[in-house]
């Protein structure tokens, strides 16, 4: 469900008490730092993708992380995909407010935080490079 490890999982529990869902909190929080410290880290392998709307609204982006390994892996893929939608919807004028901005799905979380998500998840750097959204 967290995308941790089951020692990492284990040990959240015994500090949240048994508390499954404090225990969640405390694999999220430890995700998030880990991919703090990844966000310097170079990326060198990318995506180039590609997402239309109903034929009315596409976007055109490029997502990088560190490897192809995790490029081509599901959650990355999921991840660029979710950003493609969010472009699509709330129409961001460059990367600082695509990053800014609450998640479409969930607004209770930003975009940022569903990108440090993924990163903590496949343990990369993973940054959005560009993207254009075209409308007619």
């Amino acid at each position: 469900m967290t995308g941790a490890g089951v020692m990492e999982c284990k040990r959240a529990l015994e500090e949240a008490k048994g508390d499954f869902d404090g225990a969640t909190e405390i694999i999220r929080k430890q995700g998030l730092a880990k991919a703090e410290s990844k966000k310097e880290r170079k990326t060198g392998a990318g995506l180039v993708y590609a997402y239309v709307h109903n034929g009315r609204v596409g976007v055109l982006m490029e997502v990088r992380a560190e490897t192809d390994f995790v490029v081509r892996s599901e959650p990355f893929q999921s991840l660029v995909h979710e950003l493609a939608m969010q472009i699509a919807a709330m129409n961001p004028g460059n990367i600082e407010e695509l990053l800014g901005q609450p998640y479409i799905k969930n607004e209770s979380m930003g975009v940022a935080d569903l990108v440090k998500g993924t990163m903590a998840k496949v343990g990369e750097n993973i940054q959005v490079e560009r993207f254009i959204r075209y409308e007619v």
